[in-house]
């Protein structure tokens, strides 16, 4: 472990000390995801009880209809999730990650490197980039603990955090991902039209910007990494935390199979083949290509059913807490689309935008509404419509509303607690101990996004 939040909050460069009070109230007053879900929910019953013309029937009416909403697209955050953990613990990865932890030779490039190896990850998937991003961290700082490398643990763990802030950039973005899936909840908003990645994740604003924005928030991090007289808090344990080979009592000609890898070979490569042929035929990335995608390299990467299986349980309590919310977000959408708030916040929208500056308000309140919807697949389907439906008004690309919801999830997530939290329990530290760096990195990357959406939208 490292060493205690007293001890830590003397350490770290003059920028990210100055950051600690307002990182302190962040921490000492947001709640948890799912107390912010019922919040919202009653705030937008609030708001659509006074400002449309809809009775409390209806809108009750709205809200109930609307929990069923988002049923396949919650498996599908779910299973993005699930996979991506898996992903980043089979042995092969694990094994991996170990190997890399041993070639940074000095402190900036161990900072560095792990937030570089994270962003990538993340750029993946955003289930592996969070595991991957603590993994590292602790490996880093067990290395460089054994080569004599004073290394500022809490800085490493921030330095892995601070990758997730390119995710939805990447292959597993929510929003560009479910504008480009057939019959999706916004199809309506799309005229029933999908939007290829190829306009959004893979369009050229998008690549240059996720290159950036890793460049820029590198170079943030840089500037506010402990150097000189600065206390350096170290990781606290002798040894890297080893890989536990779990091997499965053999006994039975059924036990056989189950250690079998032939099993998940074959599985994987029928994944594989159907991902080809889908391709092939003029297939796109969608959410279940992703998801498939995934998971036929984890079939090919474990070495039995067992295996897998051991993998599947202990990602699985990383799943539960998102499934909760996703019922109340499709509720909010219910009772937003049954009451015409949907309407009366596009109004807003278009009223104070024009077509070159509605990616940055689009980006500014999708960072706000990212502290109560901490989910980018929750919040793209809260936001998504209103920011549709005001861009058409306003003849503004719909690409561009879909990606400046996705930069202000990502965005604020250096400073909204709820997604630190698995990476904070694989470092055993706290999120006041990485506040002060993340912060810095929010600063940074914001700039990048609002440059990215001001040039798209010229």
């Amino acid at each position: 472990m490292a060493n205690s939040p007293a001890e830590t909050k003397q350490s770290g460069a003059p920028l990210a000390r100055a950051m600690r009070p307002i990182n302190n109230v962040v921490e000492r007053w947001i709640p948890s995801a799912l107390v912010f879900a019922i919040i919202l929910t009653l705030v937008v019953a609030v708001l659509a009880l006074t400002i449309t013309q809809t009775n409390p029937v209806d809108l009750v009416k709205g809200w109930g209809d609307g929990l069923s909403g988002l049923l396949a697209f919650m498996t599908q955050m779910a299973l993005i999730l699930l996979l991506g953990h898996m992903l980043a613990n089979t042995r092969p990865v694990r094994r991996l990650l170990t190997r890399l932890a041993a070639m940074p030779q000095t402190a900036l490039q161990a900072y560095l490197f792990v937030f570089v190896i994270a962003a990538v990850a993340s750029l993946i998937t955003w289930g592996l980039g969070l595991v991957v991003g603590g993994l590292l961290a602790r490996e880093v700082a067990a290395s460089g603990k054994q080569r004599g490398l004073k290394l500022h643990f809490p800085m490493l763990v921030a330095a892995g955090f601070s990758g997730f802030v390119v995710w939805h950039m990447g292959y597993s973005g929510s929003g560009p991902l479910t504008a480009a899936t057939p019959d999706s909840f916004i199809a309506e908003h799309l005229g029933g039209a999908v939007i290829p990645v190829s306009e959004t994740t893979f369009a050229l604003p998008n690549i240059i910007g996720a290159v950036a924005t890793i460049v820029v928030v590198a170079v943030a991090l840089s500037l506010v990494a402990p150097r000189g007289a600065d206390r350096v808090v170290e990781l606290q344990i002798d040894a890297r935390e080893q890989l536990v080979e779990h091997e499965e009592e053999v006994v039975t000609p059924a036990d056989r199979i189950d250690a079998s890898r032939i099993i998940t070979l074959i599985v994987g490569a029928a994944l594989v083949f159907y991902l080809i042929v889908h391709f092939v035929q003029g297939g796109t990335i969608t959410l279940d290509i992703v998801n498939w995608s995934f998971l036929a390299l984890i079939f090919l990467l474990v070495r039995s059913p067992f295996e897998i299986i051991r993998l599947t349980k202990e990602a699985a309590s990383n799943v539960g807490e998102i499934l909760l919310q996703f019922p109340l977000y499709a509720g909010i959408l219910g009772m937003m689309t049954a009451s015409g708030l949907v309407q009366v916040f596009s109004d807003w929208f278009v009223a104070i935008s024009n077509p070159t500056t509605f990616g940055i308000f689009a980006l500014l309140s999708a960072g706000l509404v990212n502290f109560f919807v901490p989910s980018g697949g929750g919040q793209f389907a809260v936001q998504a419509p209103i920011m549709l439906d005001a861009a058409e008004r306003l003849g503004v690309d719909p690409a561009i509303p879909i990606m400046a919801v996705a930069y202000g999830d990502q965005w604020t997530n250096m400073i909204q607690p709820f997604w630190a939290l698995p990476l904070l329990a694989i470092a055993g530290l706290k999120m006041r101990d990485i506040l002060g760096y993340t912060t810095v990195t929010l600063i940074a990357s914001g700039l990048v996004f609002a440059g990215i959406l001001l040039v798209w939208s010229l």
